[in-house]
């Protein structure tokens, strides 16, 4: 991919919606030459087709150059990335109370959980569940302590689980907590090794650790597209030196990652409740989640028909309401994916956010921008990142990490639209004013006053660095202590955003105040917009 191709398709394939781009290397390195969404039923020979002719019309001589004609995509490489549905895991256990733990850890392991115990039901019931066919892996689960589950409960549970193993020992199974214990009654496999096993799902700092590790390495989907995410990300952290977040929202799923040079910070969240559209009927907690993002006043009866329309529909009118509505939505899918992972939360703020996901491709880069100041609050200052392309996916498809690692570097001025900076400072205290702020910018110096609970924006164009030094009345918390910051700002679509809100955002009970309030800052990062 890095050396012999003059050219490349990527294409990311999900659930929704579809991206593809064309990459053309020149003068030595790869670049994106030109990319579009589409909604996911268009056959992606279709839409690279669309995107050659594009190219040839712009420039016909830097295509034939890269070898590209129309209709003549056979010899072209791909990078393919698909967004698949999430394996189903069986979760028998013990107690209804370590069945609840191991589908709250499944829940952000990439898993579809469905979980029985025999506190609860017989023990067929739980061979049955077992045995469906759609089951990918099993996990038989105990706690820690004897004196919470007595030994007969685990003796019977292994009973069990051995004889389901026996029945089908092709499929993965994983012992938890005093499960291990009972390792010696299940068949050894092929390289005389047990069922692997591990602590319960309430064990370890934080809880949970040890078996989300043993869950990650049986996973089956590793050719997925959210876990190619992962593995960009990761190795886009490694290429810019920086700690990296990323935040998908997609319609079946979310997916949050924190990386730094080293690694991964945190394990990887794969939350289905963060899907823009989460499947069956838009409950009330849905419906009142979406109403709490949107600016437009809608009763819960008609955000629950325009929920059920986002599911049926995902680019019906993807404009005017309609797009307020799927933006609003996708606000509400970003605050259950971080209510999911309070562990990356309490991590301190990455350098760079970057937002993926086809729940986005219909909002401008100032608004999106808007949605992770609202929702991704951490005290410090992140400059904020869009992988608008949707390259990161199909890069982590390439199997070799060099290579991944290359292609990132040369793709670097590509790969990211920059949304901008935004600076949380949490801890002001209510008054007229915090303090002052100066920017110092390729075109001079301007000067601000801070006022508490306020959202401010500075006009500082893509490309353009800046210094931003903060003089505070009182102490904040900037992720440590300071009166007086001095800090390193990138410009983007949506400039410099100084944040002034509280941490966590606080907005008003009353929704036609809550309302007016999300559209006075919708407006200044969303102009234009008719609804």
């Amino acid at each position: 991919m890095t050396s012999d191709p003059r050219a490349s398709f990527a294409l990311d394939l999900g659930s929704a919606t579809s991206a593809a781009a064309v990459l053309g290397r020149i003068n030595g390195r790869w670049r994106l030459l030109t990319a579009e969404s589409s909604p996911a039923g268009i056959d992606p020979d279709d839409l690279l087709a669309r995107l050659v002719a594009r190219l040839i019309d712009a420039d016909r001589a830097l295509a034939r150059q890269l070898g590209l004609r129309p209709a003549s995509f056979a010899a072209t490489p791909r990078l393919v990335a698909r967004t698949a549905e999430l394996p189903r895991l069986a979760i028998l256990a013990t107690s209804e109370r370590e069945r609840a733990a191991v589908e709250r850890l499944a829940e952000t392991a990439g898993w579809r959980s469905a979980g029985l115990s025999l506190e609860s039901s017989e023990p067929v019931a739980l061979a049955r569940l077992a045995l469906e066919r759609d089951v990918a892996a099993v996990i038989l689960a105990a706690g820690e302590s004897p004196a919470l589950d007595p030994k007969p409960a685990v003796a019977a549970l292994a009973t069990l689980g051995a004889a389901l193993a026996s029945r089908d020992p092709t499929r993965p199974l994983v012992l938890a907590g005093l499960l291990g214990t009972q390792a010696g009654r299940f068949a050894v496999d092929a390289d005389g090794a047990p069922p692997p096993f591990g602590p319960a799902a309430t064990a370890g700092d934080p809880p949970g650790a040890g078996l989300r590790r043993l869950l990650d390495a049986i996973q089956p989907a590793s050719g997925d597209g959210r876990h190619a995410l992962v593995r960009a990300t990761t190795d886009l952290a490694a290429v810019l030196d920086r700690r990296v977040e990323l935040v998908e929202i997609g319609f079946t799923g979310g997916l949050r990652v924190l990386a730094g040079p080293d690694g991964v910070e945190a394990s990887p969240a794969y939350v289905k409740a963060a899907a823009l559209a989460p499947a069956g009927e838009p409950d009330d907690e849905l419906v009142d989640g979406v109403l709490a993002w949107s600016s437009i006043p809608l009763d819960r009866h008609r955000m629950r028909d325009r929920l059920r329309e986002v599911r049926l529909t995902p680019w019906g009118e993807a404009y005017g309401a309609g797009a307020v509505v799927r933006y609003a939505a996708a606000r509400a899918a970003l605050e259950r994916l971080v209510a999911a992972t309070p562990d990356i939360s309490g991590l301190p703020a990455p350098d760079l956010i970057v937002v993926a996901g086809g729940a986005w491709a219909v909002a401008p880069g100032p608004a999106i921008a808007l949605a992770l100041a609202d929702v991704v609050r951490r005290p410090g200052a992140s400059q904020l990142a869009w992988d608008y392309a949707r390259l990161l996916g199909p890069i982590g498809m390439v199997d070799d990490q060099a290579e991944r690692r290359v292609l990132l570097a040369e793709l670097a001025e590509d790969l990211l639209v920059p949304l901008g900076t935004v600076v949380t400072p949490a801890g002001l205290r209510a008054g007229k004013s915090a303090g002052r702020l100066l920017i110092h910018g390729e075109s001079g110096s301007s000067e601000i006053d801070l006022v508490p609970g306020g959202l401010q924006l500075v006009d500082l164009p893509p490309g353009q660095l800046g210094i931003a030094e903060f003089r505070f009345r009182d102490q904040v918390n900037l992720g440590s202590r300071a009166q007086h910051a001095r800090i390193e700002v990138g410009g983007g679509l949506g400039g410099l955003l100084v944040d002034l809100r509280d941490v966590p955002l606080r907005l008003p009970d009353r929704l036609d105040r809550r309302r007016a309030l999300l559209g006075a800052w919708q407006a200044a990062l969303w102009p234009g917009l008719d609804v």
